[in-house]
């Protein structure tokens, strides 16, 4: 992921699409190289090129700005992953690729590993997971009227595949040795087309 310098551009030498953005990814360059708890208010000020001032008038402290930048990184991640038809696997196969870029996404790797995303994952529902449960309420609609996937309530499906997904994702580290990639794409494709089928 390209990463804000001190003159409002990204690492690539491309210009930040706006000063959210600068500021966004001036934290994000500071959680993944100094970690969360490290990341402060002022550094990313001066990293993105602004005043305390501009960054205070967007977001009131660096919890709030990492709010902001993980629903902009999982925002993006869902963008890039379009699904190829309207079937279960189709659908599986874009949850599973999504899980994945998560999965191994710098920023949301980092947050994973620190106490902060327990807060924005496990104890309330967030303007990114709302957005993930929207797309996927979709997407099980979609797959209803094809018939490969069950009947049932759309929202309480998405719900129960987003935690499917995200617990998987989370507890990733933990049964890597267990589960290498291939096993670990082939499993989560596996529960979620078992708990979809009709």
């Amino acid at each position: 992921m390209s990463s804000s310098n001190d003159t409002g551009q990204s690492d690539s030498g491309t210009p930040a699409t706006s000063t959210d953005d600068a500021i966004l990814d001036a934290a994000a360059h500071l959680i993944v190289h100094l970690g969360v708890q490290r990341t402060q208010l002022a550094e990313i000020a001066r990293r993105a090129g602004v005043s305390r001032p501009t960054v205070y008038r967007r977001w009131p402290d660096v919890r709030a700005i990492i709010g902001a930048l993980l629903t902009r990184e999982i925002r993006r991640t869902q963008e890039q992953v379009e699904l190829t038809g309207e079937d279960r696997e189709a659908f599986v196969d874009a949850v599973v690729e999504v899980a994945v870029r998560l999965r191994d996404h710098p920023v949301v790797g980092a947050l994973l590993h620190s106490d902060t995303i327990v807060e924005y994952v496990v104890e309330r529902l967030g303007t990114s997971q709302r957005g993930l449960l929207d797309a996927i309420g979709t997407a099980v609609r979609q797959g209803q009227r094809h018939g490969s996937i069950r009947a049932g309530e759309p929202t309480e499906l998405a719900a129960m595949v987003l935690l499917i997904a995200q617990s998987t994702v989370q507890s990733h580290r933990m049964v890597a040795q267990l589960l290498p990639e291939q096993a670990w794409r082939r499993e989560l494709a596996r529960a979620l087309n078992g708990y979809l089928a009709p």
